[in-house]
């Protein structure tokens, strides 16, 4: 079983006019098999890696946390096309594995869950839209001026977009 839900959606300020800010965050309650996590994470970080791990093997603490604590700077590819996400060492992991048709999750206990990509898929789906859901319904975020950070945030998109509508 792989579940993932989210509430207490927000800025890092809960303030709900912060437009300068560019990260979601909120509570994420994940189910992997009989196990549950609950982590306050940047979400907006967390679809994004999801999102990979739909094509990509994820391995526990190579990379950033699934439910990372922060992802405070992004960082865009030449192309505009691709961000790496950088922020603190705090938050949940677990590993993603690819095996033909199927997922497999392994937690840090070792423990291990394997379901079809198919439902691995919808799920992550569902999670994905709700964030995005959630900026398109905020007001308008105000991109920074420096343009470092202004392309990471580009960047940022571009992929979840490229990477939601992929077959």
């Amino acid at each position: 079983m792989f579940r993932i839900e989210v509430d207490n959606l927000g800025w890092i300020d809960m303030r709900k006019d912060n437009c300068e800010d560019l990260c979601l965050h909120g509570y994420v309650t994940v189910y992997i098999g009989k196990r549950k996590l609950a982590y306050k994470a940047t979400v907006s970080a967390t679809a994004l890696y999801l999102l990979k791990s739909l094509t990509e093997d994820h391995i526990i603490y190579k990379d950033n946390q699934m439910l990372p604590c922060c992802g405070f700077c992004l960082i865009a590819d030449d192309k505009l096309e691709n961000v790496v996400i950088s922020g603190c060492p705090n938050g949940i992991d677990w590993s993603v594995l690819h095996k033909g048709e199927t997922v497999q999750l392994i937690l840090e206990d070792g423990s291990e869950t394997v379901l079809s990509l198919y439902e691995y898929k919808q799920e992550v789906f569902q999670f994905v839209d709700k964030i995005e859901k959630f900026y398109k319904f905020s007001l308008p975020r105000i991109l920074p001026t420096d343009e470092f950070d202004r392309n990471g945030y580009i960047a940022f998109w571009n992929e979840w977009h490229r990477r939601r509508t992929e077959k």
